[in-house]
């Protein structure tokens, strides 16, 4: 999760509202998919020997729709990139499609103990996060979040002996926080019948999210603690509360949840040291403060959210036409896909104010190029800017301004003449849906 500070990075217009407090951007070396933690100790629960690791899990899109044409447009990155945008998603991460159960522990500290009830806490997230996954997904996750222990789960050792900081090496202290979680809920707990795992722990524990953004997940590590005879390979923690002083935390301060839980799926980090300046509020994986947005089309695709009738790969010569309905909206053409190699790509899709998207200020087609060989947190996708320098079409607080009117209206053009591709937006129907031209040489 990267928080927006009160201006657009990365050389970007300065037009945005200040926020009332400057919030500090996450550093990129605490990448929030911590793919690359040894769990050196993988202990099972009250045992204290050390069992031998299982298999991890299989992909979770597996069910991710694709048919021989798609062949050209399956880009993969290399075997050490974390968290890749290729397709499909490698295994390890959990289920993204179906029914899957969340155990979700709410957790305090004697330094730090639990604020008011732990029902409370989730009540900070639930709904509304099984909600965003219910309509991101147009029904195919079907998020489930279960609190077997709904009292604050009390850790053995102060919050500040684990050492837990922004930046900070993940080890030792989170495998002994995670050892610690594991032991003390194993009583009531049965870790076989989840899918992975939240931690909501009490919002006094560690700094303010103004201060430093802590919240974290473990995606697909190989290592991991051992509970029940599974590795607790994708859990994510969420800590204090992402409350800019706008007003609008009970309704949007869930939305790190939703974040953290892309990488349980697979799915990596779009900001960079700069900020959200590539990808902007276009995907929650780039921007998770302020107003609701939806995840990008390639990444519904990757996690099996979309028919194969919906995603068309353009790789063959020529010009050729296709009809986009809204990313938002159930059914219909979904995604283009223009592959310009085995790692890399065009993606297009049309974006409006609908579903999870609420901050929609200019409809349109958006263009990004997705590189499956770039890691998590250093830029593995770019959106294109149809109107650079403009300073966007936003003054919502945690927004980023100038990619908000990136999208392509009727009459607009994307050209990559090196390629020799074009993608022109030839009109719209009176049902909101786009045609779309595009000329591969």
């Amino acid at each position: 999760m990267q928080p927006q500070a009160g201006r657009p990075r990365g050389g970007a217009s300065t037009s945005a509202v200040p926020l009332c407090r400057r919030i500090r951007p996450r550093r990129v070396a605490a990448l929030a998919s911590v793919t690359v933690l040894t769990l050196a100790v993988s202990t099972s629960a009250g045992t204290g020997h050390l069992p031998p690791l299982p298999a991890t899990a299989d992909a979770g899109p597996v069910t991710m729709a694709r048919s021989t044409t798609h062949g050209p447009c399956m880009i993969s990155g290399g075997p050490k990139v974390q968290l890749s945008e290729g397709v499909p998603t490698p295994g390890g991460y959990s289920r993204s499609t179906g029914t899957v159960h969340a155990l979700t522990l709410m957790v305090d500290f004697s330094d730090a103990p639990g604020q008011g009830s732990a029902l409370s806490r989730f009540r900070e997230f639930f709904p509304q996060t099984r909600q965003w996954f219910r309509t991101s997904s147009y029904g195919r996750l079907d998020y489930r979040p279960e609190t077997p222990i709904p009292g604050w789960l009390r850790l053995p050792k102060p919050f500040r002996s684990y050492g837990i900081e922004r930046g900070a090496p993940f080890d030792p202290g989170y495998r002994q926080l995670v050892q610690d979680i594991v032991a003390a809920a194993d009583p009531k707990v049965d870790y076989r019948s989840y899918d992975f795992l939240n931690i909501l722990a009490t919002p006094n524990a560690g700094p303010s999210a103004l201060d430093t953004v802590l919240s974290v997940t473990f995606a697909g590590t190989m290592q991991a603690p051992i509970a029940d005879g599974v590795p607790v390979a994708n859990a994510s923690f969420i800590y204090s509360r992402q409350d800019d002083g706008s007003g609008s935390y009970d309704r949007t301060g869930f939305r790190v949840l939703p974040h953290e839980n892309g990488h349980v799926f697979g799915l990596p980090d779009l900001y960079t040291q700069e900020g959200a300046g590539a990808v902007g509020h276009w995907d929650i994986m780039s921007e998770d403060w302020g107003a609701n947005n939806d995840l990008l089309g390639w990444h519904k695709w990757k996690l099996g959210w979309l028919d194969a009738t919906q995603v068309d790969c353009v790789a063959a010569p020529g010009t050729s036409e296709y009809t986009l309905t809204p990313l938002g909206r159930t059914g219909g053409s979904k995604l283009l896909i223009i592959p310009l190699g085995r790692r890399t790509g065009y993606a297009v899709e049309l974006r409006t104010r609908e579903g999870n998207d609420e901050t929609v200020c200019r409809p349109g087609i958006l263009i990004y190029k997705v590189d499956a060989d770039v890691d998590t947190g250093q830029g593995p996708i770019t959106v294109y800017d149809s109107h650079r320098d403009s300073g966007g079409c936003t003054h919502t607080p945690n927004v980023h301004a100038e990619l908000s009117d990136a999208p392509f209206a009727p009459g607009e053009e994307f050209r990559d003449p090196r390629r020799g591709i074009r993608v022109s937006v030839a009109g719209v129907d009176l049902s909101g849906r786009y045609r779309v031209r595009v000329t591969r040489g």
